[in-house]
């Protein structure tokens, strides 16, 4: 797959670079996504949720009424969960929600969002960026002249691009990732994937 290179101006370049078909031109593998995408939002999930149960409320223990005789249901205990102010019956507990994933399934997993990205046509190849310093406005300034400045936009980097990732924090719709840790939620969750050539074969390298 041969895509044309274009400068931080938005405007095309004489230079072409070859997507390898192995990772940008498969049939996705839609239970691989899901897979990968429901391990990423788990391991996300701290697992601190805690509520009392009935043994951890301070309360009495004294029976609250006689076992006969009253005509209503049997009580013993003011914290019951079944009454106001009781203990909660089955409640959250800390938990880790994490789970293992094999190595070649993940990989099967980012092929296949990158290979979706492709066939929507959602991939641009830009020049690798370099700013001098953190900049927001001069980052903004280059996602308007590529188009994208409304667009929620996943921009995958080389090595040594801190000074773009800086720019980029202020910016809600847009993330900046290295070719070394971009993962399947985040190519799915961006409407356009923005690859500089030094991350490409980063990429390739990683996945192939």
């Amino acid at each position: 797959m041969e895509v044309k290179v274009i400068d931080s101006k938005g405007k095309a370049t004489s230079k072409k670079v070859t997507l390898s078909d192995t990772i940008f031109g498969i049939e996705p593998n839609d239970h691989a996504i899901y897979l990968d995408v429901k391990q990423h939002l788990a391991n996300r999930r701290q697992g601190t949720h805690k509520s009392k149960e009935r043994a951890e409320i301070a309360g009495s223990t004294r029976k609250i009424k006689k076992q006969k005789g009253t005509g209503g249901a049997r009580a013993g205990s003011v914290k019951s969960g079944t009454r106001v102010g009781g203990g909660r019956i089955f409640g959250p507990r800390p938990r880790n929600y994490h789970f293992k994933l094999n190595i070649k399934l993940k990989r099967l997993a980012r092929k296949s969002a990158f290979a979706y990205k492709a066939k929507l046509d959602s991939i641009l190849v830009l020049e690798d960026v370099a700013l001098a310093t953190p900049k927001t406005a001069e980052f903004k300034a280059m996602l308007s002249s590529l188009n994208l400045l409304n667009e929620k936009v996943l921009m995958i980097v080389g090595s040594g691009s801190d000074n773009v990732y800086l720019s980029s924090r202020n910016l809600q719709r847009v993330k900046v990732v290295s070719a070394d840790s971009v993962n399947t939620y985040d190519v799915l969750n961006a409407k356009k994937v923005v690859l500089t050539e030094s991350s490409i074969e980063v990429i390739e390298k990683i996945l192939n």
